[in-house]
């Protein structure tokens, strides 16, 4: 073990590559992060298309407008692939698709009736809330 990796295994801040013989080399993002204003919050994402699909936008600037005093939410230019479900709950800090093309980031946790795609969560959304505030948001997702 080399720094807590196998020797077989490169990290860098968010890709994980392993190398195997005879084999090609696959990335795959596990985080991302996303910034409002000063504030940076660590994303991890979801094992989903849609998640794959989003981190591969990387970097993404949206301008989210405030919805029923829980969430931030805006449309994308290209939809993103589906596998929505219900989950019942949704909790503070749970980055949504909405649709194909419209990414909610949740600020309250509460009961929901209506079908979203995982792309992540916010890994601490303690300050979520705080920091979306009221209004629109610009909002920054990221690789680093």
């Amino acid at each position: 073990m080399l720094g807590g990796c196998r020797a077989s295994e490169r990290q860098t801040s968010n890709v994980v590559t392993q190398d195997v013989p005879g084999a090609s080399t696959t990335q795959e993002r596990t985080r991302m992060w996303m910034t409002v204003g000063e504030r940076r919050f660590s994303v991890t994402l979801a094992d989903t298309d849609a998640a794959k699909a989003f981190a591969a936008r990387l970097p993404v600037t949206l301008e989210m407008a405030e919805l029923n005093g829980n969430e931030k939410h805006a449309g994308v230019s290209q939809p993103l692939p589906t596998d929505a479900s219900r989950p019942g709950t949704i909790h503070n800090g749970d980055l949504m698709l909405y649709g194909a093309s419209t990414v909610v980031v949740f600020y309250k946790t509460f009961r929901s009736s209506y079908a979203y795609t995982r792309l992540g969560r916010v890994e601490d959304p303690e300050d979520v809330s705080r920091v979306l505030g009221r209004g629109s948001s610009r909002v920054v997702f990221s690789e680093q």
